[in-house]
């Protein structure tokens, strides 16, 4: 093995930059050069030259970026290795939505891994997350402390069974959407799904690309009016936070965050993240020497191994 450089992925103001290959990984300004993760906006900007993704992150980010989404796309497949300059690379399924990535980078004999956004728990809208050896791990902290545990999927979405009055659903449109509408058609026999129409392109393209997600159509407000009960209104956060006094519908958005279900008449804590406990098995996995974190908060990795394995902060 070669020696670990502490320098081979920086963040500065514009995102995390590895000097040995010249280009940015999630980049949050356009670069010459990007290796995009997963087409979440946080991590998938417009403008960039060159965009290096899985098919998957490119269809997403041309349809919500048109022309401006990058000068050009080079889609490879997981597990097809390339190259830009000296460093080797290498896509994973990473298990947060359809196309995301993990990253594996190779230099001198060094392998360092930078997961982007992950998720262990499996979900028939999106690709295994798939972890590999690494010496270096380069991970999300969005959810990293011990008192952090996500609740059963199945069980949490069973909870809008609860109620037969209407529900207005809030989701992010790219990923939860499409993981929440197959959710409700598997584990809400009996209600129907209306999709603001904002939402109606991505699942397009998630079913364009294979993906099966079941009965849902786009919202009718007649419909809904004139049905009272076991109605699912799927809206992006604008529209759910702009209807704040809506009446004759309970109230539902789908997050790991706590802060984001007060005054919600149902919690539905159903998260795209690992938690504590799948970073400590992601930790087990992957084998690496040192921790490098992003994201949220890495200090209770830091307690945690301390003596035992390098964590690095880096934001």
């Amino acid at each position: 093995m070669g020696v670990i450089l502490n320098d081979f992925i920086v963040l500065n103001k514009i995102g995390l930059y590895c000097s040995y290959g010249n280009f940015y990984l999630d980049p949050q300004q356009p670069v010459p050069c990007a290796v995009v993760s997963h087409a979440h906006a946080d991590h998938a900007i417009s403008g960039n030259t060159h965009v290096y993704c899985t098919k998957a992150t490119s269809a997403f980010m041309q349809h919500r970026y048109k022309k401006n989404a990058a000068y050009q796309f080079h889609c490879l497949d997981y597990q097809q290795s390339f190259y830009i300059n000296d460093v080797k690379i290498t896509f994973y399924p990473a298990g947060h939505m359809l196309g995301s990535a993990l990253i594996l980078l190779e230099y001198k004999g060094v392998r360092y891994l930078y997961t982007g956004d992950y998720r262990l728990t499996p979900d028939g809208t999106c690709e295994a997350v798939q972890l590999v050896k690494a010496d270096v791990l380069i991970t999300e902290t969005t959810f990293a402390n011990p008192e952090t545990q996500h609740p059963d999927v199945i069980e949490e979405i069973k909870k809008l069974n609860h109620t037969e009055s209407n529900i207005m659903l809030g989701a992010y449109a790219l990923g939860k959407s499409q993981r929440l509408i197959r959710l409700v058609n598997e584990y809400c026999n009996g209600k129907t799904l209306l999709v603001h129409h904002s939402i109606m392109p991505f699942c397009r393209i998630y079913e364009e690309l294979g993906i099966t997600l079941g009965n849902f159509q786009v919202y009718d407000r007649k419909l809904m009016k004139q049905n009272t009960e076991n109605m699912i209104y799927l809206v992006p956060p604008m529209v759910y936070n702009s209807y704040i006094k809506a009446i004759n519908v309970v109230r539902v958005f789908a997050s790991g965050w706590q802060h984001l279900q007060r005054q919600n008449e149902i919690q539905l804590l159903i998260s795209d993240h690992v938690d504590w406990k799948d970073i400590l098995q992601t930790i087990a996995e992957v084998e690496p020497k040192q921790v490098w974190t992003l994201h949220g908060e890495g200090k209770h990795l830091q307690v945690h191994f301390k003596n035992q394995i390098e964590v690095k902060i880096l934001n």
